[in-house]
């Protein structure tokens, strides 16, 4: 097996899950979240100092790195973990996403998605067939398959019409997937209709994947909706495998999606609010540009061990950002990423110790005061 999760506790008054998810570029304890490296790299922060946070999975996007610097290239250099000096684990997602991003720069139909490129303009077509080998070539542990996400809104026909398709590409992608070390994942689609999220489970789950993602949420629903499709979903998914909700970063979704069954995440809000010169902190976001801080001899969290807490305050990280200089948005990042990992650990600790339940009844009104505002 390319992957194997192991299930080692669940909450008994919640769906709540304490795994391991074991690949072949080492253990991943669950539940986890997966800083976003869209074209292999975490955006200013060094694999090193994502292995010195504690770090075992990263995320890389099929879509960018078939652009740039395209297969051929990291193929030369032995795949993307060697090309960017990752010894951890890596998931790639299809760009699926992405690609129905760009609006009336594609075309879709069953056969797949011609798409201009948002680089260069020059026109490519996609076949989950051709999605899947390129990430063969990438040699992530884990693929994704493509899918199509619907936009939120839409109407139940258009949702389902997008169902039957990502099913019909999750059989195809199957069929071309090569790589006996590398596990392919499908993605449960639906939008926010629950009859559609159990019907797109069902098909997919027959197919027998290694691992199942929830894709199509957090595109501008309510939370309530997402947490609503959720809850339609996750019983669908077979417990023995792994599950992996897309796209979702806010803690206080974090611990909500934790609570119903999810055991690894991903999102760009930690690194992208980081360089827009906002922190997640013990007491919610924290505007450091603010002029406020401007002579502030505090750390960014009072609350936190981090490497950025432990030596710099939050005056001397305004006066970089405000100056432009590069070192302000590395010391931001790496904060968010380690107040994230940090979350997840006392999440997994409750959940070794079976207080989760208690934990997230103190912790839900907390970070839904500071973080549950949709951003």
């Amino acid at each position: 097996m390319p992957v194997k999760f192991t299930l080692n506790r669940k909450c008994p008054q919640t769906g709540a899950r304490l795994g391991e998810l074991a690949t072949g570029h080492g253990k991943v304890e669950t539940p986890a979240f997966m800083p976003v490296g869209t074209q292999g790299t975490v955006k200013t922060v060094s694999t090193r100092e994502l292995q010195e946070m504690g770090t075992g999975l990263i995320l890389g996007n099929c879509y960018h790195l078939f652009l740039r610097p395209g297969l051929e290239i990291i193929a030369r250099h032995g795949g993307l973990h060697s090309f960017m000096n990752w010894p951890g684990a890596l998931l790639t997602d299809s760009g699926g996403f992405q690609i129905f991003s760009l609006g009336g720069l594609r075309k879709i139909d069953d056969r797949g998605v011609s798409f201009t490129s948002h680089i260069d303009g020059k026109m490519h077509f996609l076949t989950p067939e051709r999605v899947t080998r390129l990430q063969n070539i990438i040699g992530a542990d884990i693929a994704m398959v493509l899918d199509q996400c619907p936009p939120y809104p839409a109407e139940h026909a258009q949702v389902k019409t997008a169902v039957a398709r990502s099913t019909l590409w999750a059989g195809r992608c199957k069929q071309a997937h090569f790589r006996d070390d590398q596990a392919l994942f499908a993605i449960v689609q639906g939008g926010v209709y629950e009859d559609l999220r159990r019907q797109s489970a069902r098909e997919l789950v027959e197919m027998d994947f290694p691992g199942y993602a929830v894709g199509g949420l957090s595109v501008g629903e309510p939370k309530n909706l997402m947490y609503a499709a959720l809850e339609s979903t996750v019983p669908e998914l077979p417990p023995d495998k792994v599950r992996y909700l897309m796209g979702v970063g806010t803690p206080d979704a974090l611990l909500e999606g934790i609570k119903q069954g999810i055991d690894i995440f991903d999102c760009v809000l930690p690194t992208r609010i980081a360089r827009n010169g906002r922190v997640m902190t013990s007491e919610g976001y924290l505007p450091i540009r603010n002029s406020v801080y401007a002579a502030d001899p505090d750390p960014l969290d009072r609350d936190c061990a981090c490497q950025v807490c432990s030596n710099y305050s939050r005056a001397y990280i305004r006066h970089l950002l405000n100056a432009g200089e590069v070192l302000g948005l590395r010391l931001t990042t790496y904060h968010n990423l380690y107040y994230i990992d940090h979350l997840m650990r006392e999440i997994r600790a409750a959940l070794a110790e079976d207080r989760f339940a208690l934990y997230y009844k103190k912790m839900r009104p907390i970070l839904n005061q500071y973080y549950g505002d949709g951003e």
